[in-house]
């Protein structure tokens, strides 16, 4: 199964509608997929101690550690990825080990299309991930209310999701 998590806490998410778009994505391939909201599943603060008991931190490890490859989608706050996600990946750290990893980004504007980069080179360096180099950016002007108005997004998203499931299969083969 391929875990799409959407990292954004707030309520009406435009990085939300992106990861509704690559579940169905997913699904359209004819995979198992699951969207997993964090608002869903709040987690304390990382804390290097007693944080890492926590119910939730133990539910998402473990749908981590058995997805076959993550779509994480996130909006970007002062050139990065929100701190949300941040704290998810500190807080379930080694269940992450060589995972196949794609990105959604949500963003005010044009400028910040490399923010992801930080994070990007964490997961390769720290828990081996193999980053999928096509990621989604997609800025306001892309979406109206709810949904997704351009259709280069749409099929960027589209492609992602191919990537994903002929990466992870791939390697899963070895």
């Amino acid at each position: 199964m391929y875990l799409v998590i959407a990292s954004s806490l707030k309520s009406t998410s435009r990085s939300m509608i992106l990861a509704q778009s690559a579940e169905r994505a997913i699904k359209s391939l004819g995979r198992e997929a699951e969207l997993l909201s964090l608002r869903d599943y709040p987690l304390p603060f990382c804390d290097a101690e007693g944080a890492y008991g926590d119910p939730n931190v133990a539910t998402l490890s473990e749908k981590i550690v058995t997805a076959e490859g993550l779509i994480l989608a996130c909006p970007i706050y002062n050139y990065t990825v929100n701190s949300a996600l941040k704290n998810l990946i500190e807080l379930t750290g080694r269940n992450w080990q060589e995972k196949t990893v794609g990105f959604l980004c949500a963003a005010g504007g044009t400028s910040s299309y490399m923010s992801i980069m930080g994070l990007a080179s964490s997961l390769m360096l720290d828990f081996r991930c193999l980053i999928l180099p096509k990621f989604v950016y997609a800025t306001g002007e892309h979406f109206d209310g709810d949904r997704i108005t351009d259709e280069g997004v749409e099929q960027r998203i589209s492609e992602l999701a191919r990537s994903m499931i002929r990466v992870s299969s791939a390697l899963r083969e070895d």
